[in-house]
């Protein structure tokens, strides 16, 4: 049973040096040393979700969930590709090398999907058969498999900026990656959503589309970064109903993140209008199905991490070495 009232609603620690807070993860930058000239920096995940540009509540465990299903994927990609992890000092904490994060962010689609105006699907259904730089056959279907992994890299805004559909061509064009560059996150986006949509079938899932952040550190070397695999950050389908639903033309069946997206949108205008109240249950009800998104990509148990008055206290506590 989840105790719904361990929420991290921030991670605001004055001790630690150099803050930068988003919308989900507050991160803190440790000074260069000996051993990381480059210095490293601190992630914490809070519960916080958001959608519509804006906070809308906060999802016990959520944090931690996340943390832990990207600590699965890069403990079984680094074979693959090198990561910026350094440690995990608590549940909801990534100590990872600080990274220049690429300018690109790497979406790779195995199947014709999506919502958002980026999406393959979206400018499939309006016509486009060239699509960054890739070009689709006639007669495909919502949800169809691809013929084969695509990469549809878009810009990575910025400062509240809008991401925007990138070719090979003019990623090089701009400048944006130099071509070693372009060629080596290309492999590891490959090699690594191919890892994920075999470990996913063999827990009865679909990994349809996903997407990554690479860096560079001091070096150059280029690191995997941010999150892997996470229902944050990926679509999940549920394999057992996949082909019923592709028959009929309905969506196929997956983890439900969208109950309080849902929520919200039938009751206002989340834009504009002030948020109502978020109901206790449409709260546990988040709660239970990232707990369960978890345990069907991992195949683990989800145990949440209830020591210390408050996750706070026990962030707090677990972080003290790097207080200044």
């Amino acid at each position: 049973m989840l105790d719904l009232t361990r929420v991290l609603l921030h991670a605001r620690i004055p001790e630690l040096p150099n803050p930068y807070f988003g919308k989900v993860r507050d991160c803190y930058d440790l000074p260069p040393s000996a051993d990381h000239p480059g210095g490293r920096r601190i992630l914490i995940s809070s519960d916080r979700i958001s959608a519509f540009d804006r906070i809308l509540a906060a999802i016990p465990f959520k944090g931690q969930v996340l943390t832990q299903t990207a600590r699965y994927w890069f403990d079984h990609t680094a074979d693959i590709c090198p990561n910026h992890v350094l440690g995990y000092p608590d549940p909801n904490v990534v100590i990872g090398q600080h990274v220049t994060i690429l300018p690109v962010e790497i979406v790779v689609r195995g199947y014709l999907a999506g919502t958002t105006s980026t999406s393959v699907l979206t400018q499939y259904r309006a016509g486009h058969r060239k699509l960054y730089g890739h070009t689709l056959p006639d007669g495909m279907r919502d949800n169809q498999p691809l013929p084969q992994p695509i990469i549809t890299p878009t810009s990575k805004a910025f400062d509240g900026g809008h991401d925007e559909p990138l070719t090979a061509d003019e990623i090089l064009a701009q400048g944006l990656l130099t071509p070693a560059q372009w060629e080596q996150v290309s492999a590891y986006a490959l090699a690594l959503f191919d890892r994920g949509q075999k470990m996913a079938a063999e827990r009865g899932l679909i990994l349809a589309d996903t997407k990554y952040e690479f860096g560079t550190d001091a070096s150059g070397r280029i690191l995997l970064a941010d999150e892997i695999h996470t229902p944050d950050s990926s679509r999940y389908w549920l394999a057992d109903g996949y082909a019923i639903a592709f028959e009929s033309g309905s969506r196929p069946p997956s983890f439900d993140k969208d109950v309080i997206r849902s929520w919200v949108a039938a009751r206002c205008d989340p834009y504009t209008d002030p948020i109502p109240e978020i109901p206790a249950e449409i709260i546990a009800q988040t709660a239970r199905v990232y707990v369960g998104a978890y345990e069907a990509i991992t195949g683990q148990s989800f145990h949440g991490d209830t020591s210390g008055p408050t996750p706070l206290d026990r962030i707090r506590a677990n972080l003290s070495p790097w207080f200044v």
